[in-house]
């Protein structure tokens, strides 16, 4: 019997590293085994993240919603502003 208290995380073979204008985050997609929709977060330099409140029905879902945020928003979104200055 499985214990669901503790599940196993899968992580998808679609995670990857993204560099752009100096800037890297990693892209990091995961499920829980009992579940079938995929979480995307992604990860600054610094260890900061950010978790997509969507899911995804699949792991290339949510790859193409980061690449896409990415195209459009640009890299530094995702990278968390320290300095103490509003934009």
């Amino acid at each position: 019997m499985q214990d669901k208290s503790n599940p196993t995380v899968i992580v998808s073979a679609l995670c990857s590293r993204v560099t752009g204008g100096g800037i890297s985050v990693d892209i990091q997609i995961y499920r829980l085994e009992h579940e079938t929709a995929w979480t995307l977060e992604v990860v600054d330099h610094e260890g900061a993240s950010t978790v997509f409140d969507d899911k995804f029905e699949t792991d290339q879902a949510a790859l193409d919603a980061a690449m896409r945020v990415i195209e459009d928003e640009g890299i530094s979104t995702f990278v968390e502003d320290r300095s103490g200055t509003l934009h």
